[in-house]
């Protein structure tokens, strides 16, 4: 039988109330009884009631995240690296992660309602940012916690952290026409994404900065899976006039696109050149290496979640909106100058 705070006081001949107070360190009792109610909750092995002590603090010392599922998501290696860094920060500062999963809309929202007005989670941490983000709305309107890793277009008041999407497709695309390539294609993630928005903006920059013309018969749009990204550059590379290089907005398309490649007799690095964005673990060990943009996607998940743990305590910030700069992370995919153009 679990040792409760009436045998603590029965021991000690005090008040279950003084034995309470004691444990949690108040004021008002000496120091001499604090370390004598310490010691005998210590021999009698007493095990405090920690979802009592939440519900009477108002606190769960848990956070959340409701991933937005459009498909087979869990098989999204950025998710991996994103939660693990989370889950990993959240224990060292003493807090649970719960996570769930919930596709975009109405059924989603209700759940960000659901858990505010339950006392479940302490904050929330939001991922890839909408251009109408409805669960930001939410959340700030009802001065809850949380942290995003993304911006939206506008309205950004709220703690984020962000990488310079646009900095890192410039990346790409002076690598590419440095190589010698004019008919670059480019693989699209569905609009209303933000960080999709940042890239797409930063390709064709980069094509404009480059001195080159911008055809949109070789801009197309998949759902972010490596089955698109090998149906879209199979459409792509048997063109009349195929492109030379093909620009994926994320690696999983970048990997689809390999294998379209591939399937159909190219090699590439040398025929078609082939990069991503993200880095994620898969692609310098694919075949062949890809050619990507690095973001720190594990550091990001410990940069947002101590961030939210902050906020939940009270403390203060160092920095509530943070972009950082990726690199560019040359691999054989992109192996050197192409033969034709």
């Amino acid at each position: 039988m679990a040792v409760t705070l009436k045998d603590i006081a029965l021991r000690v001949g005090k008040s279950v109330t003084t034995v309470s107070r004691a444990l949690h360190d108040f004021d008002d009792v000496s120091p001499d009884t604090k370390a004598e109610v310490r010691s005998i909750a210590e021999e009698l092995g007493y095990i405090p009631n920690i979802h009592a002590q939440r519900l009477q603090s108002k606190h769960t010392d848990t956070i959340g995240f409701i991933m937005p599922t459009f498909g087979p998501r869990f098989s999204d290696p950025f998710f991996s690296e994103f939660l693990t860094g989370i889950g990993n920060q959240a224990a060292k500062m003493g807090f649970d992660l719960l996570v769930s999963t919930r596709p975009p809309g109405t059924m989603e929202l209700q759940t960000y309602e659901k858990n505010v007005r339950s006392p479940r989670v302490d904050g929330f941490i939001i991922v890839r940012t909408r251009q109408d983000d409805q669960r930001i709305k939410f959340l700030s309107q009802m001065k809850f916690p949380f942290v995003a890793f993304g911006r939206m277009l506008d309205h950004n008041d709220y703690a984020y952290v962000d990488e310079d999407g646009e900095y890192g497709m410039g990346l790409i695309t002076s690598h590419l026409t440095d190589l010698g390539h004019k008919r670059i294609a480019y693989l699209d993630a569905p609009g209303h994404f933000m960080f999709a928005h940042y890239r797409r903006q930063g390709f064709l920059d980069g094509l404009k900065e480059n001195g080159m013309e911008i055809n949109q018969d070789l801009m197309v749009t998949g759902d972010m899976t490596q089955r698109a990204g090998y149906q879209l550059a199979t459409d792509l590379l048997t063109q009349e006039s195929p492109p030379t290089a093909i620009v994926a907005c994320n690696d999983l398309m970048a990997l689809g696109a390999i294998s379209a490649a591939q399937q159909l007799g190219l090699t590439v690095g040398k025929d078609v050149a082939i990069t991503g964005f993200d880095n994620i673990p898969l692609a310098e060990h694919c075949h062949p290496p890809l050619t990507t943009v690095h973001q720190p996607i594990y550091q990001i998940g410990e940069m947002v979640c101590e961030m939210l743990i902050k906020q939940i305590r009270a403390e203060s910030l160092e920095q509530e909106q943070i972009i950082l700069q990726p690199s560019l992370v040359v691999r054989q995919s992109t192996l050197g100058p192409i033969n034709t153009l």
